[in-house]
């Protein structure tokens, strides 16, 4: 049951820049899912930026809801903005790419009511008010996978992503370790460091399916920078990766260098590494130990669908627009 003052608000999410990566286009989707789990798909409609502002015009929403990348000069968010105040809407803008686009923030710092940044840290670096911090998630319909037992587990150590320099670093530092186990490490970039390395893109569906086939899931982040010379801001809170593993059932092993983590979830849910001496530790725990690995497999995704969800988010939006004035309570 909606709360009588939600009924009478219509939401359009727009984003989609020209150079928008798939893997954006996801996490649209997923944000899509937390607003119609929140105000019903009937009242929450989604548009491509590029006709966002004709369809202000025609649909006359209440909340804007401009989400992605602000960094490509094409994405023109100001444009959205103006037809939005014309008709009294409130303008929303999540920047799911921070802190590696910062220093180009000016792009949207004006515009809009409200804005929120994946990333703690980097949210302290926009020259406006009423910014606020709101971390990535999961979606109950695109990631979330029932768990499965210990049979098709033969993969002991897993890796999906693109070879950042950071990650190889952390690799090439636990490759000792690695050699001796049955690994697959995905993405572009790997297939130089030989066997059980690879260079394959991998599509959400195979991602979850190697998941289930695997004991421990490593979590590294990245550290990409596109517009991030000015302050040089390091990533602190965890990518949306983070939550969508737990969520499809995988126990993840998380590289740390900062205590992030933790706000999110507990070393029982998800345990952390940051050496070889750390990481083989939980090699000797965990690997061979499947009833280990299924109770924290178990607590990390029930905290995913309980805290960690983009219902959830969509539910933090709202109390903070209704502390700013920008909605009723």
């Amino acid at each position: 049951m909606l709360p009588e003052t939600w009924k009478d608000q219509r939401v359009l999410v727009c984003s989609g820049g020209r150079y928008e990566s798939q893997a954006n286009a996801q996490i649209r989707e997923s944000i899509m899912d937390g607003w119609a789990e929140c105000f019903g798909d009937d009242n929450v409609t989604a548009v491509h930026i590029s006709g966002a502002a004709a369809s202000i015009a025609r649909l006359k929403p209440t909340i804007v809801f401009a989400i992605g990348s602000y960094l490509p000069e094409s994405t023109y968010f100001g444009e959205v903005c103006r037809e939005a105040k014309k008709i009294g809407a409130t303008t929303v803008f999540w920047a799911t790419e921070d802190p590696y686009e910062q220093d180009a923030n000016y792009r949207i710092a004006g515009d809009f009511d409200v804005v929120f940044s994946c990333d703690r840290w980097g949210h302290n670096f926009y020259l406006r008010d009423r910014v606020f911090h709101l971390p990535l998630a999961a979606s109950r319909k695109l990631h979330y996978a029932p768990l499965t037992g210990e049979a098709d587990r033969t993969i002991d150590v897993l890796f999906c992503g693109v070879a950042f320099t950071s990650r190889k670093d952390i690799v090439r530092t636990l490759l000792p370790s690695l050699r001796r186990l049955n690994v697959r490490i995905i993405g572009p970039g790997w297939g130089e460091f030989g066997v059980g390395f690879s260079d394959a893109r991998i599509e959400k569906a195979q991602l979850v399916e190697l998941y289930q086939r695997s004991k421990l899931v490593l979590n590294l982040g990245r550290s990409l920078h596109f517009e991030n010379k000015r302050f040089m801001v390091s990533p602190s809170t965890p990518g949306p990766r983070t939550f969508e593993a737990a969520a499809a059932g995988a126990f993840q092993v998380f590289h740390e260098d900062t205590y992030e983590l933790r706000r999110y979830y507990t070393a029982e849910e998800i345990p952390t590494f940051s050496n070889k001496r750390d990481f083989d530790k939980l090699i000797e725990t965990y690997l061979q130990a499947p009833e280990k690995r299924a109770e924290a497999t178990k607590r990390a995704q029930a905290r995913t669908l309980s805290d960690h969800t983009y219902g959830n988010r969509i539910q933090d939006v709202v109390k903070i627009l209704q502390e700013q004035g920008f909605m009723a309570a």
